[in-house]
């Protein structure tokens, strides 16, 4: 007996041990897809500032991309890494949230038109738990060459959940008299391949979930981002982006997050299918 008690209590404090070491608590799976609706914590953040530069698709490269619009943190440029991000300033509530987010800019014939901010939901589609994104961890949504419609479960415009106005690959024209204003939104993949930070594509890595699991090829769950920027403009036809037409939607993520913020989110309300709203 004393044998086998000391089998379970070194048994304890490995895995006390794994959680501790991850930063991770261990989390039972969702009973069904069902108790994942309303299962989020929200990022708000202001406009940034404009560049001709991605981190990303093109680090190192200043001026050779298409025209982005930043949210998020401050410092980010052709230049950023995650050292130089977790030293720059947010433009989020959440003081840990200094991650970058950027979308191609809006024009308005042909005038740029910079967002009034964003509002970025973290929710959780996958019955089982869920990783924090790791530090530096960086993905693309959308297709920037496309010239015809998406799947509008990866990228749509609108004019507000309130609006009356359907939602649409096409730019719509928001209602002026009630206050109504355009916004594009971009969902991001969640379920990863467990080991790369980011891949040729920036996309290849991850994959979507479906009915509430993870491929095979791409099995750990992550939360799945859905970047909404809001634009002070009610849309109309001569609304474009800087990366060609009405369709060439998409969005960039790069994890500078001070981790242990995020850690704490992703566990305390993601993991324990909470809604945490803005700033919980």
């Amino acid at each position: 007996m004393r044998a086998f008690l000391g089998v379970v209590a070194l048994a304890i404090a490995v895995w006390m041990g794994i959680v501790a070491h991850t930063g991770e608590a261990a989390r039972p799976a969702a009973p069904n897809v069902k108790a994942l609706q309303g299962v989020n914590f929200i990022g708000s953040c202001a406009f940034s500032h404009m560049a001709m530069d991605d981190p990303i698709v093109y680090p190192r490269q200043p001026g050779v991309s298409h025209h982005h619009s930043f949210v998020g943190n401050t410092s980010t440029s052709a230049l950023s890494t995650l050292r130089t991000l977790r030293a720059g300033s947010t433009t989020c509530k959440r003081d840990g949230e200094t991650a970058a987010y950027w979308m191609p800019t809006l024009l308005l014939n042909g005038q740029m038109v910079p967002p009034r901010g964003a509002t970025i939901y973290y929710r959780r589609k996958t019955l089982t738990a869920l990783r924090a994104f790791p530090a530096g961890f960086k993905m693309i949504a959308g297709d920037r060459h496309a010239t015809a419609p998406q799947d509008p479960r990866i990228t749509y415009w609108n004019c507000g959940a309130a609006s009356t106005v359907p939602a649409s690959s096409q730019v719509p024209t928001c209602p002026n008299d009630r206050g109504e204003s355009l916004r594009l939104h971009v969902n991001f993949p969640n379920c990863w391949d467990g080991h790369s930070l980011d891949s040729a594509d920036h996309m290849s890595h991850m994959a979507y979930s479906v009915r509430g699991a993870c491929p095979a090829s791409r099995p750990v769950a992550l939360p799945a981002i859905s970047l909404i920027f809001r634009y002070p403009i009610t849309g109309g036809s001569g609304a474009t982006l800087s990366s060609g037409g009405q369709y060439s939607a998409h969005a960039d993520f790069f994890n500078a997050w001070r981790q242990g913020t995020l850690v704490s989110l992703v566990n305390g309300c993601l993991n324990a299918l909470r809604h945490c709203g803005h700033d919980s």
